[in-house]
């Protein structure tokens, strides 16, 4: 998303950051080949029936997107986006894949992600999964548009020569239906079969992917890396297996530290723009509750959690069709003007298919993992609160398991720490994951 501001500042250039959702940008912008059974590539989708279990992961398409042929393309496009360059080695391809895959409750779909590859014609290559920050429109999701902020660590890593699999998750980019936000089962399956749909491309192709899968992910995408990294250790897949985990700066414990920050006001204390917090506080409770009862039903109406007008607005603003600017304009700037009695009980004390849904969603830390992890965490993080790191490192130390989470200072990317700690994040991930390739 553009960034400019209707609180009359305005940058100098053009660019996308992530938040708990990648929503920061819209927020500073406002202010507040189809592969055929075969093998064979072409740039068509390839039709058929509904994939059975063993089609998970199977591609339905492959469409060439972008080519920075140099080492010297990759270095200027990431500078420009405003990340560390410091690691490109080689040029990069990138594609949009269609895979198959299953929604929510288990039923055959398809989904979307972009894949990037090194341009040095390695006929080995380790995987990275990347899992992005929080999108609502579409057309935002990695494989849609194809160069800023989202798609720069899928970039940094297939420059550095890693076969890269960012999956634009359920709901997003060219697959149907509405995204179920914050739904880590689906998040999970959705990067682990778009692996998958990666290894088929690879080999049609003449590539081998080695077995252990590298995994990070920001914001949003942080639980998703370790819902991933848990399936893999538990033997989810036949051919791949967890590697090393380095998540960031993501809402790990929606019960015990996001939701109540947002409830009691923190993300406004902790954003140096108290008006743009409250505008985050507003969009995540809002794409929380809506998208959490697209799975659990944790609301018979809108009404009774959303106040007027915005209870005959919200789900339409929040159905993926909609730009991010659409959804700003349409929602207001406080939680007191979009929540009702009931909906501010809901978010102060969640209780019944609410805190249900939330502690399954929260759960992405409780697992022992066998391989390293570093938590990733920028101080102060004024969108996703530092809270959420501790309680997840405490978890995983609790079962066993010594993570190291790893302070990022107080990067800034566009004004936003938490959108800083990605940029920050991925340059020193990249050489770790580089060292543990070699």
């Amino acid at each position: 998303m553009n960034h400019n501001s209707v609180f009359g500042k305005r940058s100098t250039h053009s660019v996308r950051h992530a938040g708990f959702g990648v929503l920061a940008a819209a927020l500073a912008v406002t202010g507040i080949t189809a592969l055929a059974a075969s093998g064979a590539a072409s740039a068509a989708g390839v039709s058929g029936g509904p994939p059975g279990p063993a089609s998970r992961g199977q591609l339905v398409s492959a469409t060439p997107l972008r080519t920075l042929p140099t080492a010297a393309a990759v270095r200027s496009e990431l500078t420009g986006d405003g990340f560390d360059a410091s690691a490109v080695r080689y040029g990069v391809r990138s594609f949009r894949l269609v895979y198959r895959t299953v929604d929510s409750r288990g039923r055959p779909t398809t989904a979307s992600g972009l894949m990037v590859l090194p341009a040095d014609g390695a006929r080995q290559l380790s995987v990275v999964s990347v899992t992005h920050g929080t999108e609502t429109y579409r057309g935002d999701a990695p494989s849609m548009d194809p160069t800023g902020f989202e798609p720069a660590p899928a970039y940094t890593f297939a420059s550095a020569g890693f076969a890269v699999s960012d999956p634009d998750y359920l709901g997003l980019g060219t697959g149907p239906g509405l995204q179920p936000y914050l739904d880590l089962p689906s998040e999970t399956t959705a990067a682990l079969d778009m692996l998958r749909a990666v290894r088929h491309y690879l080999v049609a192709h003449g590539v081998t992917a080695r077995r252990d899968v590298l995994a990070t992910g920001f914001s949003q995408g942080g639980p998703a890396a370790l819902g991933l990294g848990r399936a893999l250790q538990d033997g989810a897949d036949p051919w791949f297996r967890i590697g090393a985990l380095a998540p960031i700066s993501g809402p790990y414990d929606l019960t015990g530290a996001e939701v109540p920050a947002i409830a009691d006001g923190d993300l406004v204390r902790l954003n140096p723009d108290p008006r743009l917090g409250a505008k985050y506080s507003v969009l995540y409770a809002a794409f929380g509750l809506v998208g959490l009862n697209r799975v659990h039903h944790v609301y018979s109406s809108p009404a009774e959690v959303f106040k007027p007008p915005y209870a005959g607005t919200i789900e339409t603003l929040l159905d993926g069709s909609h730009t991010s600017q659409q959804l700003i304009a349409g929602t207001p700037g406080q939680l007191s003007d979009l929540l009702t009695a009931r909906g501010w009980a809901m978010l102060r004390h969640p209780a019944g298919a609410l805190l249900a849904a939330l502690k399954a969603d929260s759960s992405a830390c409780d697992w022992a993992p066998r391989v390293p992890v570093r938590l990733y965490l920028a101080t102060a993080d004024e969108q996703v609160v530092n809270a959420n790191t501790w309680h997840c490192q405490a978890a995983f130390a609790a079962r066993g398991a010594r993570v190291a989470a790893v302070g990022l200072g107080t990067p800034d990317h566009a004004g936003s720490r938490h959108s800083g700690s990605n940029v920050a994040g991925t340059a020193q991930i990249v050489r770790w994951f580089a060292q543990l390739a070699s």
